[in-house]
């Protein structure tokens, strides 16, 4: 796959768009040396990176992946926090909530590429997208309270979120590791490949987001967030805001106008 275009923030993360996917942006996990522990200056970049990207209207999906073979990323540095007196760790801590935030409020859909140790902040991270593909080479998990912490890159919120309470409660608690086809079981991953074959099919499945109205992606994420959790009808008034959002849009314009003219739309973005 071509690269076309390619930003560094800081020395740990990547932003790339590929030849034939130019509304795909691929935001790189880079530490390979320390299997992605997120450190200080890691955490600050991808704030940075994932500022840029939310503010990039043509990027309709965002793809987040590794750049080591056998990790996705294995949470915090610990070795860096075990270094911090309790001032330094309060003073870290907004700089790592932003990273996780950061991914957590792309306006676009996101898709997870996960192999090898999503553990901690790593499976953080991934539970911050949309969507997660995982290969059979996966472990994920929250070991937090192992080491006399809790997860705190929104684990506690997300995970039930996506398995429900009683399951994201005996995971937390037990802070054990599941390894891929059981993720798969239990609602922690949405979609099990071969290995090697999380990136590749993650981009795929991202280029097939992408065909479709910026716009639209855009304002049915927010309904689905906004809406998740409310009683019916307060949900139903957030998905009516974002309709009336799209409704006159130059998108819904372009998209009835090629479904009957009988091609592919040509999106305006706006």
């Amino acid at each position: 796959m071509t690269v076309t275009s390619e930003q560094r923030f800081g020395e740990f993360v990547v932003v790339r768009v590929h030849d034939g996917q130019e509304h795909v942006a691929e935001l790189v996990l880079d530490r390979p040396k320390a299997m992605n522990a997120v450190s200080t200056e890691m955490a600050r970049s991808l704030g940075a990176a994932c500022a840029a990207l939310a503010a990039d209207p043509g990027v309709r999906v965002t793809v987040l992946t590794s750049s080591h073979e056998r990790a996705f990323c294995v949470g915090a540095d610990l070795k860096e926090r075990n270094s911090f007196t309790d001032a330094e760790l309060m003073r870290q801590r907004p700089t790592a909530r932003a990273a996780y935030t950061g991914v957590l409020d792309l306006p676009m859909p996101t898709v997870a590429a996960v192999h090898g140790f999503a553990l901690g902040g790593g499976f953080e991270l991934a539970l911050s997208c949309d969507l997660i593909v995982a290969d059979r080479t996966a472990v994920v998990g929250l070991p937090e309270v192992s080491v006399g912490v809790i997860p705190g890159g929104g684990g506690t919120q997300l995970l039930p979120r996506r398995i429900g309470a009683a399951r994201a409660a005996e995971l937390v608690f037990t802070a054990r590791r599941v390894e891929a086809a059981e993720a798969r079981e239990l609602g922690l991953v949405d979609e099990l490949v071969e290995a090697g074959q999380d990136r590749t099919q993650a981009l795929a499945l991202a280029g097939r987001i992408a065909a479709n109205s910026p716009v639209g992606l855009r304002a049915a994420k927010r309904a689905l967030r906004l809406g998740h959790g409310l009683d019916l009808r307060a949900g139903l008034e957030v998905e009516d805001a974002a309709w009336r959002s799209v409704a006159f849009s130059g998108d819904r314009a372009e998209g009835v106008a090629a479904f009957n003219e009988k091609r592919r739309p040509n999106w305006p973005g706006e």
